[in-house]
């Protein structure tokens, strides 16, 4: 991919390196709006994983502390597990329905909603094992001394969790900056494409621009890696975890 993005198009993707090295893909995929597509995947990236590991976070706690009779915490837990293996088609039709009634359909909002079907059960989960490793004779002592739910929520729960927090938001990360089925299906607007959708505009009838294709891959997956690289600690433990 390096090689070919750095390639000429005539050249592109026949060597490993460049032959003739050359700026000009990357030129072209930053002229051609990249920058525009790339704060629209930050947006909705972002903006649906930090809804899910709130939404996430506190439903685990929840799920973990409190008793629920008949246990219908795991059935729950259950339903949760069957919509995220739903095939994403199944639920296409509607969730158009619901965008187009709440007027979000073909907005960047709408497709951070609509990614909840993706990451809210993934980061529950997730979360639900890190949370349960808390040891609950902590919070009682600080229950004794006063704290109120949120606040151990905040002092003591949330340190204690967060590597757990930060490799779920990398995980639930790549999720959404990779979706491709829902962004196609809800934008409408070729200013609000995402990435993936981006990227797909590179291979048409006639022809694959493979130089360019290759620079908007090599850019596009940059900011991911450089994320994951920089807590890669926590991301291993996160891998370590859904071994277990």
């Amino acid at each position: 991919m390096i090689g070919a993005a750095f390639e000429t198009p005539a050249l592109a993707g026949r060597g490993f390196l460049p032959t003739a090295p050359t700026l000009d893909n990357i030129r072209a995929v930053l002229a051609d709006g990249f920058l525009v597509r790339l704060k629209n995947t930050a947006i909705v990236a972002f903006g649906a994983t930090l809804l899910s590991l709130f939404a996430g976070f506190l439903a685990a706690y929840a799920l973990s502390r409190f008793r629920f009779p008949r246990r219908l915490d795991v059935l729950f837990l259950l339903l949760v597990l069957v919509v995220k293996l739903m095939p994403p088609i199944v639920v296409a039709l509607p969730l158009h329905a619901l965008l187009l009634d709440l007027g979000l359909l073909g907005t960047l909002s709408g497709l951070v909603l609509v990614y909840q079907l993706y990451t809210l059960p993934f980061c529950l989960w997730m979360l639900l094992g890190f949370v349960r490793e808390v040891p609950v004779e902590i919070e009682a002592a600080a229950a004794i001394d006063g704290a109120g739910l949120l606040r151990r929520l905040w002092h003591i729960v949330l340190p204690l969790a967060l590597p757990g927090l930060v490799a779920t938001l990398i995980f639930a990360l790549i999720l959404c900056w990779n979706e491709f089925l829902f962004a196609l299906l809800y934008l409408q607007r070729p200013s609000r494409f995402t990435l993936p959708l981006y990227v797909a505009t590179f291979i048409t009838e006639d022809e694959t621009l493979w130089g360019r294709l290759m620079a908007i891959g090599l850019l596009s997956s940059l900011p991911v890696l450089l994320v994951a690289g920089y807590i890669q600690k926590h991301l291993l433990r996160g891998f370590a975890h859904q071994a277990k």
